[in-house]
């Protein structure tokens, strides 16, 4: 283990590497510069009025939100000499766990690639780009012939590795108690119990107000809200990151809901962000992918047949589409317990030198996955900025919801949380569910769809 001051010093060196070769780097250079040739600049005094200037002009509140950002995904700092992996994951069977179904899943795309005889990626004709373009806002009115095509896998397959995972060093076969877990994650990771969770959401306690709960407080339901709004409104004048997160743990107010969760996220849509964005659509009109066609077929089967979501069918295309060509999205596999897929030029398979990442994100939808985005398309209806949101959120909290870990927001640690809670609190509900055949799955398995389509609060209390 390091001491304090050795993870300080550790974790400042990794946001300084990341932060070098930003964008945001080369304009703080470029202003700092150019605040050279302005009169009040001294010379003997010249790094504090070179702060200062930075300072008052915003950009000093735009590096706070950006290293507030790699704060957010940095994993905790580990033992220099602690294998890349063991810093992913550190339980050695919860990566076994998670090598065999990335397998899986390979083998379910391959084998549907083999028998379409589809390749994994085509460069589009002239005219097929052509005619992408025309239709771009209105993908949904295509109707492709989808009938062959099959989602890699649902949700409840994945729930069923959930279920089946064991910690093979783990003695459960002493006689149940009252303390043992009947529920039907079977791992021995630790959860919060109600204290804990108390302590960890203080803002949800009844001696404070909390936005839409006007049954506690000794302050009026319409007085709050307006006071709250009033301070939401002052947090995004500041455009303090940190601010703006610690704002919406006691709610947040509906109009104020876009602007606060791109804050938070520090997800701008700057005109290099657009830029981003028209670059990325570029590589969908000029290559089709097999991926492509599991996307269409994730809208069809969820989004477009869903009361709330079905207008915002084009949105989804294009964010997903685009999503699939980013390549950025990369960088979560430093922190994610999952590896991404490759794909081997053809005759060279196992070559390393002849491997590419597939899809260029390195992640395959599967079904359900269109229902990330889909509650997102309610705040935001420009695409460039729809889409910085929702990477964003993806490689901070939606790709917890579909690998295998320990940690402690990842999938496997939020079912058991959630069973250990109801055995324990609502012990007569649990052991009914348990007696009518319905298992704890009236835990797991009643929550656990949820998870890729809410819409609630992720960045706060939720």
């Amino acid at each position: 283990m390091m001491d304090e001051g050795t993870e300080l010093s550790v974790t400042i060196a990794q946001i300084v590497q990341k932060l070098k070769g930003s964008n945001l780097h080369s304009q703080l250079e470029r202003q700092a510069k150019e605040c050279l040739q302005r009169p009040e600049i001294q010379l003997e005094d010249l790094k504090e009025d070179v702060k200062e200037f930075l300072k008052k002009s915003g950009w000093e509140t735009k590096l706070q939100n950006a290293v507030y950002r790699e704060l957010n995904v940095l994993p905790p700092p580990s033992h220099p000499e602690a294998p890349a992996e063991h810093i992913k994951e550190p339980l050695a069977y919860m990566r076994k766990a998670q090598g065999s179904w990335e397998k899986r899943i390979l083998k379910s795309l391959n084998s549907m690639c083999t028998e379409l005889s589809i390749p994994l990626a085509r460069k589009r004709p002239g005219n097929e780009q052509k005619e992408l373009l025309n239709k771009w806002n209105e993908m949904g009115t295509d109707e492709p012939d989808l009938s062959h095509f099959r989602p890699v896998y649902a949700p409840k397959d994945f729930l069923e590795v959930l279920i089946n995972l064991r910690n093979p060093n783990y003695d459960s076969s002493d006689q149940p108690s009252s303390k043992s877990h009947w529920g039907l994650i079977q791992v021995p990771l630790k959860v919060k119990d109600i204290p804990e969770l108390r302590e960890s959401f203080a803002e949800l306690g009844l001696n404070s107000g909390q936005l839409g709960i006007d049954d506690t407080t000794q302050v009026p339901a319409d007085m709050f809200e307006s006071e709250h709004a009033g301070i939401g409104r002052k947090v995004l004048i500041e455009q303090d990151s940190a601010a703006a997160e610690q704002y919406i743990r006691q709610g947040c107010p509906n109009e104020l809901r876009a602007e606060l969760w791109a804050l938070i996220l520090n997800a701008t849509n700057e005109p290099e962000d657009i830029l981003y964005y028209e670059q990325l659509k570029s590589g969908v009109l000029h290559h089709d992918l097999l991926v492509d066609n599991l996307i269409y077929k994730d809208v069809k089967l969820t989004a477009s047949n869903d009361d709330y979501y079905f207008v915002f069918e084009d949105y989804l295309y294009q964010v997903l589409l685009c999503f699939s060509r980013d390549t950025v999205v990369l960088e979560h596999f430093n922190y994610n317990s999952a590896t991404p897929p490759k794909s081997y030029i053809q005759g060279k398979l196992g070559l390393e030198d002849y491997a590419v990442v597939y899809p260029p994100n390195g992640v395959i939808p599967f079904h359900g996955f269109s229902m990330y985005v889909a509650p997102l398309c309610f705040l935001y209806n420009e695409p460039s900025k729809l889409y910085t949101v929702f990477r964003e959120m993806y490689v901070r909290y939606f790709f917890r919801l579909h690998s295998i870990s320990s940690f402690s927001s990842g999938i496997v640690s939020l079912c058991l949380q959630f069973e250990s809670l109801l055995q324990t609190h609502l012990p007569q509900l649990f052991y009914h569910l348990r007696e009518i055949g319905a298992q704890p799955t009236g835990s797991c398995c009643v929550c656990f769809p949820s998870t890729e389509s809410d819409g609630g609060d992720i960045t706060g209390c939720s």
